[in-house]
């Protein structure tokens, strides 16, 4: 009869440990190297509003190209903001005409774009 109620506060002391609660944003420093887990943290006293907002993805793409396609990407390198949070944007740009070639996307951390 009483164990939801310990399985619930037990899970809620173990949620109380997490430091993800700690820490809610890391966005990254560029003038270091990226690890195995992204950019390391910027500090907070030296972040801006401009770390949080991104205006790159405003401007259509150049497609003037074999495949009339253009991708712009606004990854951690690109938008320090999102560093650690596990999403990523990109505009994809298409004129008349244009097509996606057979493709892969590689499980890695830096593009190759």
């Amino acid at each position: 009869m009483y164990l939801p109620y310990f399985f619930f506060f037990f899970s809620l002391l173990l949620a109380g440990a997490s430091n993800a609660l700690v820490q809610d944003f890391c966005v990254a420093d560029l003038s270091l190297p990226a690890g195995p887990a992204g950019y390391p943290c910027k500090k907070a006293a030296s972040l801006t509003a401009d770390d949080f907002a991104y205006h790159g993805l405003a401007a259509p793409g150049n497609t003037t190209n074999i495949i009339s396609a253009a991708v712009t990407p606004a990854f951690d390198a690109q938008f320090p903001g999102v560093n650690g949070l596990g999403v990523s944007i990109a505009r994809l740009d298409l004129a008349v005409g244009g097509v996606i070639p057979l493709h892969t996307h590689r499980r890695r951390r830096k593009s190759w774009w």
